[in-house]
């Protein structure tokens, strides 16, 4: 069974994340939707909230998809995590060149402490690139229309969130 991470904050889950777990899921047998915990980027969210929207939109996907998905918080380092899930893959999405050079700097990394682990980048459709959950969150708080980018569940969640 080969198994695949998809590690970030989804802060929040977009439709270019999901487009992401489909895609992901035509390479691996069990994907693994890694939540980052990572405090530096202050989320709006918190972890449980986060992982139970990505648990929501999921569901769809792995009967869609005839794949195991699974959500998993982790705050340790991505090598790490990748190994306590028995993942021999770990997927990135990228959508600009401007992410490359960070993932670029990060898969070296990562195999410097584990060559047996590969990393696969994915792009997300062109309808998706250009989404990204700092701006979804921005034009949320400015009162825009979310409903392209997002989630039905993730547009009334962020609404609420904005609203308090």
């Amino acid at each position: 069974m080969r198994t695949g991470l998809y590690p970030g904050t989804f802060d929040p889950v977009t439709h270019g994340h999901l487009d992401i777990f489909r895609r992901a899921c035509t390479l691996v047998d069990r994907l693994v939707i890694g939540v980052a915990i990572n405090r530096d980027k202050g989320p709006l969210f918190s972890l449980e909230e986060r992982v139970e929207m990505v648990d929501s939109t999921c569901g769809a996907i792995a009967r869609e998809m005839g794949v195991e998905i699974v959500v998993h918080p982790f705050e340790n380092l991505l090598i790490h995590c990748a190994q306590d899930v028995g993942a021999t893959v770990i997927i990135r999405g990228l959508r600009a060149v401007s992410d490359f050079e960070y993932e670029f700097q990060m898969v070296g990394m990562n195999r410097a402490m584990n060559d047996e682990i590969e990393t696969v980048f994915l792009m997300a459709d062109a309808e998706y690139q250009s989404i990204a959950s700092k701006l979804v969150k921005e034009i949320t708080r400015l009162d825009g229309d979310i409903t392209k980018f997002v989630p039905p569940e993730v547009a009334t969640a962020l609404k609420a969130k904005y609203k308090r």
